[in-house]
């Protein structure tokens, strides 16, 4: 898996957190990471992007982006705003093929949904993962209302040919509700996959080295780290 892209049910459900995660666990693995950062919005040229934000809780990592845009929008909607030429799917393509030639692990960050266009021909993250030939990984919310933003995306990828290792939590409540602790057991029924991993609410807030110390226990083997979904599962059973 030399390329993972990494995707949400939609935005600010903890990707670049998780992304962190998977970086910081996939280096204490012994591999080499880059990540890139496939569209980058909301931030001006000076401002640390999320790519950034993954090296500052992961470590050693190599931080890009394809193109940042300030306002925060959808990618082609930001590009069109701000006078700019858009991202192109075979530009991230070619970026993190790039990568790959140089880290064991490349790790791409696409911007809110799988489906967010990059530009006016409607060119979107799944449409470089499939120039990639890469797997998606896809990060969801705990609560209510996730089932269905999950299932569709999974749909979605599925309708494409493109693999679907696992879902992760992006921010499992300290105090989870019914609702959440059932989506235990539902997330990888409507998705068809496995869950790979929850991340803790708040985990981004938390000192990049008990970050880094943390990671491995929420992700699954499949992911480098040691979370066992069975027994977590168990724990938090409604």
């Amino acid at each position: 898996m030399p390329v993972l892209v990494i995707t949400g049910t939609g935005t600010e459900i903890g990707k670049t957190v998780v992304t962190a995660a998977v970086a910081a666990t996939a280096l204490a693995a012994g591999r080499s990471v880059a990540v890139l950062k496939a569209a980058q919005t909301g931030v001006a040229p000076d401002e640390p992007g999320d790519a950034r934000e993954v090296a500052r809780l992961a470590g050693a990592v190599t931080a890009t982006e394809v193109a940042r845009f300030p306002e925060p929008l959808a990618p082609g909607t930001a590009a069109l705003r701000a006078g700019r030429p858009p991202v192109r799917p075979a530009e991230v393509a070619e970026v993190a093929d790039k990568l790959a030639t140089e880290h064991d692990l490349v790790l791409v960050e696409g911007a809110g949904g799988l489906l967010v266009r990059f530009d006016a021909e409607g060119g979107t993250l799944a449409d470089a993962a499939a120039l990639l030939g890469a797997p998606v990984l896809l990060v969801a919310a705990a609560g209510l209302g996730t089932l269905n933003t999950t299932e569709l995306t999974a749909r979605e990828l599925r309708a494409r040919g493109l693999e679907l290792p696992g879902v992760v939590i992006g921010s499992w409540p300290d105090a989870p509700d019914l609702a959440a602790r059932c989506n235990l057991a539902d997330l990888p029924e409507v998705a068809g996959a496995p869950l790979l991993g929850a991340v803790p609410a708040g985990a981004g807030g938390l000192a990049p080295a008990v970050f880094r110390r943390a990671a491995p226990g929420w992700l699954a083997p499949r992911l480098d780290g040691t979370w066992d979904a069975a027994g977590f599962g168990r724990r938090e059973a409604p």
